[in-house]
């Protein structure tokens, strides 16, 4: 990073409470391929800018939290206006892990062409944001373009394939933007879209729920061993009879999102170095695992651990009681089961021995540990000012360490995503 751009991130950066925003962009086979970083303000504030908000979103997710926190192994998608592309703070940025992604408000100039040509020329690729139509402006820009974004929310659903046709080129990706209902998902894909972003993709609410399959009902049923005091020798001797659960057991325990630090070779001595509790977590976690070989983690599994991992630390944060944080965990991982299996959550909980608590904040967001649940799903879905409500509601929780406990719930999801995929 050069010394003007370090100093431009440092001056817009501040010190003050922040989330950053992360939006999941998939490809065709439900993958997690990379993330839209944006600016979001704790406290519901007002927009500082583009500028300053891309300023203060590459000194979010470089300075203050870490690259492979935030992203794992996928790319990163980060907005740049005009002022921002001729500044020097894409050159602070690596350009095999950051696409830069031009604002729908951007004047296509001949100098904006020339400067996007020398960073194409180091390694940079560039996205149109916001697209509803071509013209002549963009001509001079398509040929530095990687990827097009096309908002098909503002497109009348009659008129987008005569937008396709308009925006495709040889060598492009098309990205279908701000997809909301599972028509359009469908439409988009039909069409030839290559790429998907939206709150379909990344509300957990809207995630396409799948029946459930033998290996997921055998592990729902040892999870009923573990919260039922089951002896582990008979949970091992379960297992022993379910080879590909023990194989991909084995190789949670020697990643890094499952804490620890020993290398295990068989199913026996994993168990014991596991524990019940920690069992428990990867049962929890291996119900979102994602079937197959894909080179990516699904993003239910990212999304269910990393919200059973906030929770966790959003109730170490306030209360002492580890078994406090061990429920907390619970709740998160769990509330996403009737999205993976696709029935009712209460069918699906009525088998398992669940803490009342638990129970509580799952089916009626009551209670501590619903509150809590309530304000992880505020941050998932964007909504600053309910982040701001609920967090004082949370035993006080501040609203200042949200960002630090953020990254650590994406760190350690990201841990269970390289294990399981």
């Amino acid at each position: 990073m050069s010394a003007s751009a370090a100093t431009d991130v440092a001056a817009h950066g501040g010190a003050s409470p922040f989330v950053l925003g992360r939006q999941p962009i998939l490809d065709r086979g439900g993958n997690t391929v990379a993330y839209e970083l944006l600016f979001r303000s704790p406290d519901g504030g007002s927009f500082p800018g583009d500028r300053l908000a891309t300023a203060r979103v590459v000194t979010q997710a470089f300075s203050e939290l870490g690259l492979e926190a935030v992203l794992g192994s996928c790319r990163g998608y980060i907005n740049f206006d005009a002022e921002s592309l001729h500044s020097e703070l894409p050159e602070a940025l690596p350009p095999d892990r950051i696409l830069l992604e031009i604002l729908e408000s951007v004047e296509i100039t001949a100098d904006l062409v020339q400067r996007c040509f020398e960073l194409r020329r180091q390694g940079f690729r560039f996205a149109l944001d916001d697209v509803t139509r071509l013209d002549e402006s963009h001509a001079a820009i398509l040929p530095l373009v990687d990827v097009i974004k096309v908002d098909v929310h503002e497109v009348p659903a009659g008129e987008l394939s005569e937008i396709v046709r308009a925006v495709q080129r040889p060598g492009m990706q098309l990205l279908a933007e701000k997809v909301d209902t599972p028509d359009r998902a469908a439409q988009c894909k039909r069409l030839g879209f290559d790429l998907f972003q939206g709150f379909y993709f990344a509300r957990p609410v809207l995630l396409e729920g799948r029946a459930a399959d033998p290996s997921r009902q055998n592990l729902i049923r040892l999870l009923q061993q573990i919260l039922g005091d089951t002896e582990i020798a008979d949970i091992e001797e379960t297992v022993k009879h379910l080879p590909e659960l023990g194989y991909k057991l084995i190789r949670l325990v020697n990643s890094a999102g499952m804490g620890l630090r020993h290398r295990v070779e068989s199913l026996s001595h994993a168990l014991v170095l596991l524990g019940r509790r920690r069992l428990q977590r990867w049962l929890q976690v291996m119900l979102f695992a994602q079937d197959g070989s894909a080179d990516f983690p699904s993003p239910l599994l990212t999304l269910a651990a990393a919200r059973g991992r906030l929770m966790e630390l959003m109730a170490s944060n306030v209360s002492a009681d580890a078994g406090y944080a061990d429920r907390a965990f619970m709740t998160g991982i769990l509330s996403l089961l009737d999205t993976l299996i696709g029935a009712p959550l209460a069918d699906i909980l009525a088998p398992l021995p669940l803490q009342d608590d638990v129970r509580d904040a799952l089916l009626w967001r009551s209670g501590d540990l619903g509150r809590l649940l309530s304000l992880t799903e505020a941050l998932e879905h964007d909504e600053p000012a309910e982040v701001a409500r609920l967090a004082g509601q949370c035993r006080d929780l501040d609203v200042g360490v949200l960002a630090r406990l953020q990254v650590d719930a994406m760190r350690w999801a990201a841990d269970v995503g390289r294990a399981d995929g």
